[in-house]
C-alpha cells in the first residue's frame, strides 16, 4: 500500500482528502458597522455579535470530467441545498446548486502550505475561506467575508473531525 503525502499538494489530491462525513463546530462573528442591523438581532439573538453550532457535513469527491478540470466537491449539509464545485485548471471554479441554479463561482489558489484558498465575490462582497488539514482526519477552515470598500463583514472558523467508522467487534 503506498502512503500518499499529507499534507497534498495538488488541487485534485486536496480535493479527494475532503471526501467523507465531517462533524463541525464553527464560531461565527458578525463584524458590520455598530448602526447596522445584522441577521443575528433580526433572529432575536440576545448577543449577535457572535455564535457557535456544531453541525454534520457530507462532502463527494466528483471526479474530473476533462482535462483542464481537476474534479470537485458535493457538499451536502444537513439541511438543503447541496451545492457542487468544479475545479479548473485555470485557478477558477464553478458552484452549482442542487436545483441546478447556477451559484457565485469564484478563483482558488493551493497554496505550499498545503491549504486550498477560495475566493468569491458577489456584488459588493467579497467571500475569502481557507482550508487545510493538520492531520487527514481533521481539517480546519477559516472564512472572512469584507465589502467592496474593505470594511469588514463576518468571519468563521470550523474544526471538522472525520466521521471514521470502526470495523464490528468480533
Amino acid at each position: 500500500m503506498t502512503e500518499s503525502a499529507f499534507p497534498p499538494h495538488d488541487l485534485t489530491a486536496f480535493l479527494r482528502l475532503c471526501a467523507g462525513e465531517w462533524l463541525a463546530l464553527r464560531s461565527s462573528l458578525t463584524l458590520e458597522a455598530p448602526d447596522a442591523p445584522t441577521d443575528l438581532e433580526a433572529e432575536g439573538e440576545e448577543e449577535s455579535w457572535h455564535r457557535s453550532e456544531r453541525g454534520e457535513l457530507q462532502m463527494l469527491f466528483l471526479e474530473p470530467q476533462a482535462a483542464d478540470d481537476a474534479g470537485g466537491l458535493e457538499i451536502r449539509p444537513p439541511q438543503p441545498p447541496s451545492r457542487r464545485l468544479r475545479f479548473h485548471a485555470g485557478g477558477s471554479y464553478s458552484s452549482e446548486e442542487a436545483n441546478g441554479r447556477e451559484g457565485p463561482g469564484g478563483h482558488w489558489q493551493l497554496w505550499p502550505d498545503g491549504s486550498l484558498e477560495l475566493c468569491e465575490r458577489d456584488g459588493e462582497r467579497e467571500r475569502r475561506e481557507r482550508l487545510w488539514f493538520t492531520q487527514p482526519n481533521l481539517r480546519l477552515r477559516s472564512t472572512v467575508e469584507s465589502r467592496a470598500d474593505g470594511s469588514p463583514g463576518r468571519a468563521s472558523f470550523s474544526s471538522e473531525i472525520r466521521r471514521v467508522s470502526r470495523p464490528p467487534a468480533a
